[in-house]
């Protein structure tokens, strides 16, 4: 069974306590928190602040995606903010020496460690650190909004992942367009996690709408 993973972006944070012991209640796994700082994609969120205020109202575990131009200079903050794993896009990153001090430095604090592709960058961008990785995340929309469709390019990209996965650790993620259709080619393809913003938090029964991708 799939780890479903709402991304908090897509929650009501007049009322975020609420909403997220809703979809705990409701059978979600993890919370997807969504980093973005209107330079690497065009949208800006929140950033480690928020992030420490959920880690004392929630005991899931938090799976940080960010979606910004420069994660080394950030990342300690994410750790003190008790993030569970923080994952940074390929694309941010100037050259394999900071990928491999990122990977590094993440781990050496006792975080899980990921890197995301967007649907244009191959798996072969980060086919050489796989054996280093907790996580590796699929976009299957571009990053920086919600409610895009789907993207089947991610399909066989989850489908090469798990080819290469042979005895290494890491999990397959897919972000973007999720719903139970998109979601069930994802599972069929070998996906792990599942991540769903108004899917899930939308859906007149968040229940029916977990279940439904697991």
């Amino acid at each position: 069974m799939v780890k479903v993973a709402p991304s908090v972006l897509s929650a009501n944070f007049a009322e975020l306590k609420k909403d997220l012991d809703s979809i705990k209640e409701c059978g979600a796994n993890w919370i997807h928190y969504d980093v973005m700082d209107g330079h690497f994609v065009p949208n800006i969120s929140f950033g480690y602040s928020i992030l420490n205020d959920i880690s004392k109202v929630s005991d899931l575990y938090l799976d940080v995606h960010l979606m910004i131009t420069n994660p080394m200079k950030y990342v300690d903050e994410f750790i003190k903010a008790h993030a569970s794993s923080i994952t940074a896009h390929i694309e941010a990153f100037e050259n394999e020496e900071s990928v491999r001090e990122f990977i590094h430095h993440v781990k050496a604090q006792h975080v899980q460690v990921g890197l995301s592709v967007k649907p244009a960058t191959p798996i072969e961008a980060i086919e050489k650190y796989l054996d280093e990785l907790d996580l590796v995340l699929v976009m299957s929309v571009e990053p920086g909004f919600g409610g895009q469709k789907f993207q089947e390019q991610a399909i066989e990209k989850i489908q090469q992942l798990k080819q290469l996965h042979q005895n290494r650790s890491y999990l397959i993620e897919v972000d973007g367009g999720i719903n139970a259709e998109t979601g069930k080619l994802c599972k069929d393809a070998g996906v792990d996690v599942l991540v769903a913003g108004s899917y899930v938090f939308q859906a007149p029964d968040r229940k029916e709408a977990i279940n439904q991708l697991k």
